[in-house]
């Protein structure tokens, strides 16, 4: 019993200092597209097999706002925010929404988690070998994970964020250009991510 406290307690210090660092870096690190940020499609594309072994690149999703998330199998901070992702993909894929995440782990331990969590939507294994590049590439200097990049449908970056997603940044940055795509107001309900 002791033991299990401990864990539950380590998990919940990772978690905390994961907010923290990422609250912190990601103050100077949010930034609006029209500032400083690419466009995605102008960037040297991402081209990686899914976990089908299929070559995917981001530019199968041009059109749709994307939530581009980073993130491995041994990150719990990672692990925690995928429930909250998969239920905005159920909720939003409709609307011109599209989670493509980055598993920069080994895919046998990616397609573990895929199973455990029921990840619904694609996910891109990375080598991690490849990871500083990859992440730097997209802006997280700091090599945090979660990582998550938002892409409007244009292809301009509207956020680059290190750390757990949550619902206020998911009303902030992507319900506005659901919005703008589809001219319809959307709303998100809070307490679906993790705070």
């Amino acid at each position: 019993m002791i033991s299990f406290l401990r864990g539950l307690m380590f998990v919940a210090l990772v978690l905390a200092i994961n907010f923290s660092l990422g609250a912190m870096a990601g103050a100077g690190e949010r930034q609006n597209a029209a500032k400083a940020s690419p466009n995605a499609w102008e960037m040297p594309p991402i081209r990686l097999p899914d976990m089908a072994g299929n070559e995917r690149q981001l530019y199968d999703w041009k059109g749709k706002v994307i939530l581009l998330n980073f993130w491995a199998a041994w990150c719990p901070p990672c692990l925690a925010e995928i429930p909250s992702l998969v239920e905005l993909q159920n909720r939003y894929q409709d609307k011109g929404f599209q989670i493509v995440s980055i598993g920069l782990d080994k895919p046998k331990k990616l397609a573990n988690v895929i199973r455990s969590l029921g990840i619904n939507y694609p996910v891109l294994v990375a080598d991690p070998e490849t990871r500083t590049h990859l992440l730097k590439d997209w802006g997280d200097r700091q090599q945090t994970l979660p990582y998550t990049v938002i892409i409007g449908a244009d292809g301009a970056f509207h956020l680059t964020y290190p750390g757990m997603m949550n619902d206020q940044i998911f009303a902030d940055y992507v319900l506005p250009l659901l919005e703008d795509a589809r001219g319809k107001t959307s709303k998100v309900v809070l307490g679906t991510m993790p705070q």
